[in-house]
C-alpha cells in the first residue's frame, strides 16, 4: 500500500466536497480519477498535497514522503505570463535535490536535456512558456515531471486541451511510468480513453461511488448513481460528522 483514505472528508468552509472515503492505492497502480463536474477530483489531489487538511478523516502516506509526490495541476490554473524559459522551468523538476539557493549539477543538466529530448522539445530551450500551446505546455511539464522522477505521480485533467498527437505521446509516457513502477492517478473525462489505458478506476460524486476494474467501475448504474448524487448536493446542508457515515 503506498496511499490510503481513512473515512476522508475534505472541503472548504465546513462545506464538504469529498465525503467519507476509505480506499487505498498499491504501489504501482495505475488509476483514473472520474465523475461529473464538481465531484470533488481537484479537492482530493490538494488533500493528498496537503494544500487542504480534511474536516474529518485520514490521508496515510505508506513508505514514501510529500517530496516524493508529483503534481500536475490543470492547464488553465497556470500563469503562464512569468518570464521563465522552458528549459528552466522544467530544471525545476530538481528541486527536490538542490533546495533553494542550490546550482545544477552536470548530472541535474544531463537529466533536463534528455527529458526534453524525450518529449519532443529539442530546440525549445530558450523560448518563454508564455509562447508556447496548450500541447508544448503540457510537454514542458511532463519533462518536468521526469526529472523530478517521483514515486506517486498526480495527472489533474493532462489531456484537456491538448491535441491528439500530444495526447498520444503522453499517454505513451505515461505507460512507461507505470511500467518502471510508478503509481499514477489521473482526473480524466474521456471515458473511451480510460478504458483503454487504465485499468483501475475511482468514481467519485462527492462520496465513492465504485472502486476497482475499470470495466466493473464504469456502468450505466454507476454514472446514473454520480449524476443523481452530483445534482442533488446542497452545498448550504449541515455538515456530516464521521459519527453519521453511511
Amino acid at each position: 500500500m503506498l496511499l490510503s483514505f481513512d473515512n476522508l472528508t475534505l472541503g472548504y468552509e465546513a462545506h464538504p466536497a469529498v465525503h467519507h472515503l476509505n480506499y487505498g492505492i498499491q504501489e504501482g497502480a495505475l488509476i483514473a480519477l472520474v465523475g461529473p463536474n464538481g465531484a470533488g477530483k481537484s479537492t482530493l489531489f490538494k488533500g493528498i498535497m496537503g494544500q487542504i487538511h480534511p474536516l474529518d478523516g485520514h490521508i496515510y502516506l505508506h513508505g514514501i514522503e510529500k517530496k516524493d509526490i508529483a503534481y500536475l495541476p490543470q492547464l488553465n490554473q497556470l500563469d503562464r505570463s512569468f518570464p521563465i524559459t522552458v528549459q528552466e522551468l522544467v530544471a525545476l523538476g530538481a528541486w527536490n535535490d538542490i533546495g533553494a539557493f542550490g546550482r545544477l549539477k552536470d548530472s541535474h543538466k544531463e537529466q533536463v536535456a534528455s527529458a526534453l529530448s524525450q518529449l519532443s522539445l529539442k530546440g525549445f530551450e530558450k523560448r518563454l512558456i508564455s509562447s508556447l500551446s496548450g500541447g508544448q505546455m503540457q510537454r514542458v511539464l511532463f519533462a518536468r515531471l521526469l526529472v523530478q522522477n517521483a514515486q506517486l505521480i498526480l495527472l489533474d485533467e493532462p489531456f484537456t486541451g491538448v491535441d491528439s498527437r500530444t495526447t498520444h505521446d503522453l499517454l505513451q509516457m505515461i505507460s512507461a511510468w507505470h511500467k518502471q513502477g510508478k503509481t499514477i492517478i489521473a482526473v480524466l473525462h474521456d471515458l473511451e480513453q480510460v478504458r483503454h489505458n487504465f485499468p483501475e478506476c475511482l468514481l467519485l460524486s462527492r462520496e465513492p461511488i465504485a472502486f476497482g476494474p475499470t470495466e466493473e467501475v464504469l456502468t450505466d448504474a454507476n454514472w446514473l448513481r454520480a449524476r443523481k448524487l452530483n445534482e442533488a448536493f446542497d452545498e448550504h446542508a449541515v455538515y456530516c460528522g464521521s459519527h453519521e457515515a453511511p
